[in-house]
């Protein structure tokens, strides 16, 4: 039998490596490799530690706009070059917003499928 106070694995309670955070993370390394900056220039640039940035490309953890905002600047791109190619489909089921949930595309499917008549 299990004990009360044991732990529980931070891993049982949520995933921290996302698709979003992943695609973004991968945008930052691109733009940065394409720039010729190594991460430690790029994070003295943006005013970030290392270590975070490393995390940020990895797609761990969840940066913030600020962040995000001082890599745009640090690398001369606007912000929406960073979170190029991302879309709503790419966030998990439960943080989607209205219209974007599965059931939401299943019905536009069946939707644009009978040509503009919803089959139930």
């Amino acid at each position: 039998m299990k004990r009360m106070d044991e732990p529980i694995p931070a891993a049982r309670l949520v995933d921290p490596h996302s698709a979003v955070a992943a695609k973004v993370g991968e945008r930052i390394g691109e733009l940065r490799r394409r720039a010729q900056l190594s991460r430690p220039t790029l994070a003295d640039c943006a005013d970030l530690d290392v270590r975070h940035l490393q995390r940020i490309e990895r797609g761990h953890g969840n940066p913030t706009l600020l962040s995000l905002m001082q890599i745009a600047v640090a690398l001369e791109v606007p912000l929406s070059h960073l979170v190029e190619g991302v879309e709503p489909e790419d966030l998990p089921e439960t943080r989607r917003p209205y219209g974007h949930s599965t059931r939401d595309t299943q019905t536009r499917r069946r939707y644009y499928a009978g040509n503009g008549a919803l089959e139930y």
